[in-house]
Order: structure tokens, then C-alpha cells, then sequence
């Protein structure tokens, strides 16, 4: 089952992955590898205008790294704009030969891709949103390995957990799994609890764990050196002169970090920092906390405006880092799963309503929390975070719903280098594509 998605990669933990991308697409674009740490290769990270300038049309670049202390299934797609929604595949990394899974090996593995489809150009889906400031056309169909199934658009019953309004197409997808030795055949469709279950999600999240074996150990910081607490949710910025704008109130729908939604560079992050060219691209006073505190999950203020610009946080080499994600319900409550480049994290902590710095922090898990690259913040709630600054270079963290990376959901960290050879991010490839 190919469908529309791209082709799999399969590798083991320690193999070096050289992949060369040719652009035969009018769009400028890019490719990010989900949940590769990219130790020491930062180059090949793949979000545009972070770590690289986008291919250009009939241009190549030559993606290669080394798979370090990692196995599992993740997968790559697209990282500009909303071409994700196309360009996408699975990355399958296989433990190293003779190590054994930490579970029964299964008899078969199937890699089941989930995505969506539209009945349009997503690109001009984006713009139009963007141009108008409401919300996007929502896609036509749910997708399993590209194909959208037998049922639509006749059924309610199968569907995912969102909490936007208007954001999503509310159909079903389904698929059908055959047995081939089965001779009597039954079709089988799961009661699911409603579309908006937000316990239900933290129920189950609450319960998730890390082996925590002399195998697989936990490295979880103790202490943390820096502490960061950044709201994360949807407000809304002013709609241009002699423009008439379909958001809230007349208004541009907007997303932020610490209310500053992410204006990205004409030109990349990571060469700006590298070479010292930083003036006019970025600067490096992002907010550690919220500038302006309010009732983050109760009635919202007044003023709901987010300002617009390009700033990063600066790491030393190897700190502790603690992030506390807190959710708004400036424009409603939203669950927001959000990626971070370059980093496993652990997730310590989660709840509902206003994080307390004096009483939460008492019940983080710190012995065999959960290891992740994505974590939803809780629909009216907050979730924290911890990790160790090992990688040097710059890295994106974004809220990986499409639509709220476009409207600005998105900041980055600068990790410098540390003293030691192996702790310094090397040059850039020669072929890096330019802006």
C-alpha cells in the first residue's frame, strides 16, 4: 500500500544514512528526518530557514548523517510551508545486529502511515488562510498509507482526538486488515470515545513510562540549570490597512511562544549563527517567561495581540533545561503537540489548569519518565520537559499542527559549542543549498 506517501527507509542504530534529494517540484523545499538527534549534524536537520535554505527547483542536496543511540520508527517529510501534507515516508531504525528488542520479537511488522489528503493545492490552502487570516479550508480526507479507504464519505465512527474548532476535517478514515489464513471474514469497527476527549488522551499519556534498565537507563536531569516557562496557544495581530481579514473580531489569526509568533529569516539560522552573521537575521533575547503573566487557562485579556519577530534562546554546552509548556485559552483551548529538533526529552510532568511553580515541580517524575521528540500540552493544561543542551547547533520547536507553525506557533534554541572536539558543530557541506 504506496498510495501518495513516500518511499521507506530503513536503517540500523550506528548506520550513516545518505540520502541525495533532486527537486523536480516548482516549490522551494526541504526534508526533515523526525526524531534523528543529528549529533553534530545539524546540516542535515532539514527545516527551512533554520538549518538550511530550501532546494530550489532542479537543485540537490545531499543529506547525510549517523544514526547515534537511537532505534525505532520515525519517519521524514517536508519541512516548509505545508508540503508536509505531500512529501512524507517512514524511517524504520532497526537495533544494531544481535541486540535483542526489549519485548517479544512479532512474527511481522507493518508500518501503517497516517496523513491527509486534499482535493486542492495545500500550498494554496496555506496562502489563502494566511492572505485572509481565518482558518484553512480543512482537508477532504484522512489517509492510511496514502489511500483515504473504503468509507467516505458515508461514516462517523472511526476518527482521531483533536480539540480545534473548524481546524480539521471531522470524517472517518478506516482501512481493512485481512488475515490470510482466515477463511471466515468479519469486519470489526472500534467503539471510540468522543472526538474531544481530553481525559481520555491524559489518562492515557499519565501512564506512559521508560524502561529504565541498565539497557535502556534513563538520563533524566536531577536539577535543571535553566528553567523556561513559554505559554503556547492561538491569539490574533491587527488586520492591514484597507484589508478586510476573516479571524476573530476582524483580526489575522496568530499563534505564539511567550505571545512572539516566529517571523522566519530570509536566510537560515544555523549559517547566520555559524559564521557570525547574526545582525538583521535574529537576535537572542527570547523571553525566559511570560512577559505580560495572566489567567492562562481562565477568562482571556483584553488584549489578545501578538507581536511578531525573530529571537532565540542561547544555551551553554550541555546545560539542564527545563520547559514548562502552558497552554491559553485566548481563542479557545487547544491540545498542541509540539516537536523539538535535536533532543530526546523527558516528559516530568503534566496537568490541567495554571501550572504551580511551588507545587507541581513536588510530583515530577524524575525516575522513569517517558522519552519522546513530540508532546501534546494538554487541551487547558501544561506539560514539562527536561534534557540535557548536548547538541550544539540551532533547533527548531514548533507546534507540529501545520497550521499553527504557519501562523507563528514556533521559536528556536542556539546550543553552543562545547571545549572538546567532539562538542563543536563542524562547517556546513559544500553543497548546502543557498537562499
Amino acid at each position: 500500500m504506496e498510495g501518495s506517501r513516500g518511499p521507506r527507509i530503513v536503517a540500523r542504530e550506528g548506520d550513516r544514512v545518505v540520502v541525495k534529494v533532486v527537486s523536480h517540484v516548482p516549490n522551494n523545499i526541504s526534508i526533515h528526518w523526525h526524531g534523528i538527534r543529528q549529533l553534530q549534524s545539524g546540516w542535515a536537520d532539514g527545516p527551512s530557514y533554520i538549518t538550511q535554505c530550501p532546494i530550489q527547483t532542479n537543485q540537490t542536496y545531499v543529506y547525510n548523517f549517523t544514526i547515534t543511540g537511537q532505534r525505532g520508527t520515525l519517519f521524514w517529510h517536508a519541512h516548509i510551508s505545508w508540503l508536509r501534507a505531500s512529501v512524507y515516508g517512514s524511517l524504520i531504525v532497526f537495533p544494531k545486529h544481535n541486540v535483542s528488542y526489549p519485548f517479544a520479537k512479532p512474527h511481522k511488522e507493518v508500518t501503517i502511515m497516517l496523513g491527509e489528503w486534499f482535493n486542492a493545492d495545500s500550498e494554496a490552502v496555506i496562502r489563502q488562510a494566511l492572505q485572509t487570516g481565518g482558518g484553512p479550508n480543512v482537508s477532504d480526507a484522512y489517509t492510511f498509507n496514502g489511500f483515504p479507504g473504503p468509507l467516505y464519505n458515508c461514516s462517523a465512527n472511526t476518527r482521531p482526538y483533536f480539540t480545534g474548532q473548524g481546524t480539521f476535517d471531522n470524517t472517518t478514515g478506516a482501512g481493512i486488515l485481512e488475515y490470510e489464513t482466515s477463511s471466515n471474514s468479519t469486519t470489526f469497527t472500534p467503539t471510540l470515545p468522543p472526538i474531544n476527549a481530553t481525559n481520555v488522551v491524559a489518562n492515557f499519556t499519565r501512564k506512559l513510562r521508560s524502561l529504565a534498565s541498565s539497557q535502556f537507563p534513563v538520563n533524566v536531569p536531577q536539577t535543571a540549570d535553566k528553567k523556561f516557562f513559554f505559554t503556547v496557544g492561538l491569539g490574533n495581530s491587527p488586520c492591514p490597512k484597507n484589508q478586510t481579514c476573516q479571524g476573530p473580531n476582524g483580526t489575522k489569526f496568530s499563534a505564539s511562544v511567550n505571545n512572539i509568533s516566529m517571523v522566519l529569516p530570509s536566510s537560515a539560522l544555523l549559517q547566520s549563527y555559524f559564521f557570525k552573521k547574526s545582525n538583521g537575521v535574529y537576535t537572542s533575547d527570547f523571553p525566559s517567561s511570560p512577559l505580560h503573566p495572566f489567567n492562562y487557562t481562565g477568562t482571556p485579556p483584553n488584549n489578545t495581540l501578538v507581536v511578531n519577530g525573530t529571537k532565540l534562546v542561547v544555551l551553554p554546552f550541555n546545560a539542564s533545561v527545563e520547559v514548562v509548556m502552558q497552554g491559553t485559552s485566548i481563542l479557545g483551548a487547544e491540545s498542541h503537540p509540539l516537536h523539538i529538533h535535536g533532543f530526546n526529552f523527558y516528559v516530568v510532568g503534566e496537568g490541567f489548569g495554571n501550572f504551580d511553580p511551588n507545587n507541581d515541580p513536588k510530583n515530577f517524575n524524575l525516575v522513569d519518565p517517558v522519552e519522546r521528540n513530540t508532546v501534546g500540552v494538554p487541551s487547558g493544561g501544561w506539560v514539562a520537559i527536561r534534557f540535557y543542551a548536548d547538541n550544539p547547533g540551532v533547533w527548531f520547536m514548533h507546534c507540529h499542527f501545520d497550521v499553527h507553525l504557519s501562523w507563528g506557533l514556533r521559536m528556536a534554541w542556539i546550543v553552543l559549542d562545547g571545549t572538546l572536539p567532539s562538542q563543536k558543530l563542524p562547517p556546513p557541506p559544500s553543497d548546502l543549498p543557498k537562499c
